[in-house]
């Protein structure tokens, strides 16, 4: 039975209120399911795609990406330059963009530490995540990084202790949110066979929105969970925060929009829609597929030999560089396909005069296209900022325009 206050706003205080956690639609769900099995098999290609090395490095900057765009969806990002100056332990000395720059790169720890636990499938989609995700982001601020615009000091993992209001939504009374989450683990907190573990991701992103545990955060440490859910299938190899955050309106539209009562007897048995549930779920699986068909686009190797064969041109004659010769595109698709070589392999298979390739592999390797982990080890390639506009157009576009604070 449904509540309401004199003003004749809903109280959610019991987790029957926010049912179905799972569309009940066979017929729906079916059409969900084979439209996830086209998009389980195009991520399996993907990761056969590129080497594991090359794999790692593109993980890297996927990674920051993340942590990009889940900021920005907030309205809080910070410039990708910035980002990689802070991994460098670079700060700005403008308090603002400093700021912005610690939360980027707790973002980027959180999901290392999130990978790292190594959390079995069917605790990923579980509460205890969440509050971890919330926690491993939250706990690495100092206190003045965790304070919202109206003095409130985000505490790290802790259920809020109000009841709040977030835009249209009332979520549910702070004293009722362990039944919330016990509901959510009960439902979501199993192994899930491939065609129907993606749909379940995608309303557990919602319903834990939906709940709104934190009293601030709650967009960002649901994304991090998300992240974790579809770390087995993307292998960091794509972001799903990308996709969303080039889609902000819509995004925040099918969440506000999931958040519906039912609209009458067609719409499912619950207290929520149904029918805007499955909106939401389209939506997302449809976001997971455009992220998977880009980056299947980007790691085509003969069109990335081309990309290759472009960025050597436009640095030879752009910056007047006689380090950048086209010799040196073969060995280049060599290492992105083999994931690594020596420096003597390197050298031997531009063709060139020693003293002309260990010029130009110092370039190489000072301008961050090929990267080793010690003075004479093997090189792979790498992906600077400043190139991604020529190695991989329009996915990181952000990462080529100047910082507008410079």
């Amino acid at each position: 039975m449904l509540r309401s206050t004199p003003n004749q706003v809903i109280l959610y205080d019991h987790p029957a209120q926010f049912e179905p956690l799972i569309p009940g639609n066979a017929a729906a769900v079916q059409e969900l399911a084979l439209r996830v099995r086209d998009v389980v098999e195009a991520s399996l290609r993907l990761q056969g795609a590129a080497h594991p090395v090359t794999r790692q490095r593109l993980r890297e900057l996927v990674r920051a990406m993340n942590s990009y765009y889940s900021n920005r969806i907030e309205g809080q990002s910070t410039h990708p330059r910035y980002i990689e100056n802070a991994l460098k332990s670079d700060f700005s000395d403008k308090p603002d963009v400093a700021q912005r720059q610690r939360i980027a790169i707790a973002h980027i720890e959180a999901e290392r530490e999130l990978e790292s636990l190594g959390t079995p499938e069917e605790a990923v989609l579980q509460s205890p995540l969440l509050l971890r995700a919330h926690a491993a982001l939250y706990g690495r601020l100092a206190p003045q990084d965790r304070t919202t615009e109206d003095g409130h000091v985000v505490q790290p993992g802790q259920l809020r202790q109000e009841d709040v209001t977030a835009h249209r939504h009332h979520p549910p009374t702070w004293t009722s949110l362990p039944g919330f989450l016990s509901r959510m683990d009960q439902v979501y907190g199993r192994r899930w066979s491939l065609d129907k573990g993606l749909v379940a991701v995608a309303c557990l992103h919602h319903r834990a929105t939906w709940v709104h545990a934190f009293r601030d955060g709650n967009g960002r440490a649901a994304r991090l969970q998300t992240h974790s859910a579809l770390q087995p299938l993307s292998a960091g190899l794509w972001s799903v925060n990308r996709g969303l955050a080039r889609q902000r309106d819509a995004y925040y539209t099918h969440l506000s929009n999931a958040d519906m009562a039912r609209q009458g007897d067609l719409d499912g048995r619950g207290n929520l829609s149904e029918r805007m549930l499955l909106e939401w779920c389209r939506f997302f699986i449809d976001v997971c597929d455009d992220q998977i068909q880009f980056m299947t686009q980007m790691l085509d190797l003969g069109a990335l030999k081309q990309r290759l064969h472009a960025l050597v041109l436009v640095k030879s004659q752009t910056e007047g560089s006689s380090e950048y010769r086209t010799e040196l595109v073969g060995p280049l698709h060599y290492v992105l396909a083999a994931g690594s070589l020596s420096r003597g392999e390197f050298a031997q298979m531009t063709g060139l005069g020693d003293r002309t390739a260990r010029h130009s592999l110092s370039r190489l390797l000072a301008d961050g296209l090929l990267r080793s982990d010690s003075p004479k080890g093997d090189v792979t390639l790498g992906f600077p900022l400043d190139q991604l506009h020529l190695l991989f157009p329009n996915l990181y576009p952000e990462a080529a325009a100047k910082p507008v604070d410079a």
